[in-house]
């Protein structure tokens, strides 16, 4: 857990844009913690939120990247316990290249929320609430709403001459 260098999340106007949150119900108890701050930060931001679920993290990236192509941006929330095989690895790997490539080829922001951690612990430290030392929902949303502003930004800047 990273305990310096993180961005202030300073309060993001985000009125009239949307985004999509996308929760799997894997550990559940965790990933509620996760959605509910996500939620709460795009609301206090001032986009207009709807929220998917699905089974797991590997379903992620094919409802992330639907939901990139009629959102402004789109934040995925999951939560991976290690276990005892390399199974932990794959999915890990997968995700995050998953996402990875929504973002790159849908070129919409995906905040990327999915926990990786060794053990429950680790994770109720990161949900958020209560006792958390780090608030990873709304996080993503932050990170995910930041970015589509600054696309939406560059989008509009004149072309310029290149030599």
């Amino acid at each position: 857990m990273a305990t310096t260098g993180a961005p202030q999340l300073a309060q993001l106007n985000a009125e009239g844009m949307s985004v999509a949150v996308v929760v799997t119900e894997w550990n559940a108890g965790i990933v509620d913690k996760l959605r509910d701050r996500a939620v709460t930060a795009a609301g206090d931001a001032g986009a207009k939120v709807e929220v998917f679920s699905v089974a797991g993290a590997l379903e992620l990236p094919v409802v992330v990247q639907a939901c990139a192509k009629r959102f402004d941006a789109v934040v995925a929330l999951g939560c991976v316990i290690r276990g005892e095989t390399a199974h932990f690895d794959y999915v890990c790997d997968s995700v995050t290249e998953g996402l990875t490539r929504v973002a790159l080829d849908e070129e919409v922001p995906v905040g990327n929320g999915v926990l990786t951690v060794d053990n429950e612990q680790q994770a109720l430290d990161r949900a958020g609430g209560k006792g958390a030392k780090e608030d990873k929902g709304a996080e993503a949303v932050a990170a995910a709403l930041g970015a589509a502003k600054t696309l939406a930004q560059v989008r509009t800047f004149p072309l310029l001459a290149r030599d």
